[in-house]
């Protein structure tokens, strides 16, 4: 596995600090797919450092994995947004970048946190996003005032959706995340972990369950 990090120029003139990592040669297993995570709330102090073990993970399990600071984190340029619609355009503008620079044609795209709903939106405006997974999306009331905006989009896609959740998820009920899936479109697998808790999730100590989660996901799409 190796590593190199680069700046992404965005459709509205933000540059995007993005870290590439890449399988070794003899172990890639698809070198047209890519995994691109989504960090959670900027807000909040999420960075994309946050996703390393697991975009680590990724590589060494074969897979192509592309994190990012989203706009108005660490050395990317422009300013956050409260809602994470601005951000939106930073997915979109990644995975382009990807596909044209990386050789990618196909995108799992991979949101964690408030990254899920920022990355749900972006799922059906990059046509190459052939699966999605959520890792605590916030679908709670509380979390809905800043988010709402983003379910209809994720919910209504008929892509493949896999979610995964803590039963102890402070900001989503397990009542309240099978609720808002009764209703969603295609092809949806949820992954419940006993007894987490939505930040604990988002810790190193989760990394390895959630890269065989997203790898096993990956090989059927």
């Amino acid at each position: 596995m190796s590593s190199e990090s680069v700046t992404i120029e965005g459709n509205d003139g933000v540059n995007l600090r993005s870290r590439i990592f890449k399988p070794t040669i003899n172990f890639n297993k698809d070198e047209n797919f890519g995994i691109v995570l989504v960090h959670p709330y900027s807000v909040l102090g999420g960075c994309q450092s946050l996703l390393r073990g697991m975009a680590t993970g990724l590589a060494n399990a074969g897979f192509l994995a592309v994190t990012f600071d989203m706009r108005g984190v660490g050395r990317s340029t422009g300013s956050k947004s409260i809602t994470g619609f601005s951000e939106v355009k930073d997915v979109i503008s990644v995975c382009k970048w990807v596909c044209e620079n990386l050789s990618v044609n196909r995108i799992l795209l991979v949101g964690s946190s408030a990254g899920a709903p920022i990355a749900g939106t972006a799922v059906d405006q990059i046509e190459e996003v052939v699966g999605y997974v959520s890792i605590g999306y916030p679908f709670g009331m509380m979390a809905s005032i800043l988010f709402g905006r983003h379910h209809k989009a994720i919910l209504h896609s008929p892509k493949p959706k896999l979610f995964v959740m803590g039963t102890r998820d402070g900001f989503t009920s397990v009542k309240q995340l099978q609720n808002k899936l009764s209703s969603a479109a295609g092809h949806v697998e949820t992954h419940l972990i006993e007894g987490a808790s939505h930040f604990q999730m988002e810790g190193p100590d989760f990394d390895s369950q959630m890269v065989n989660l997203i790898v096993r996901f990956a090989e059927s799409l």
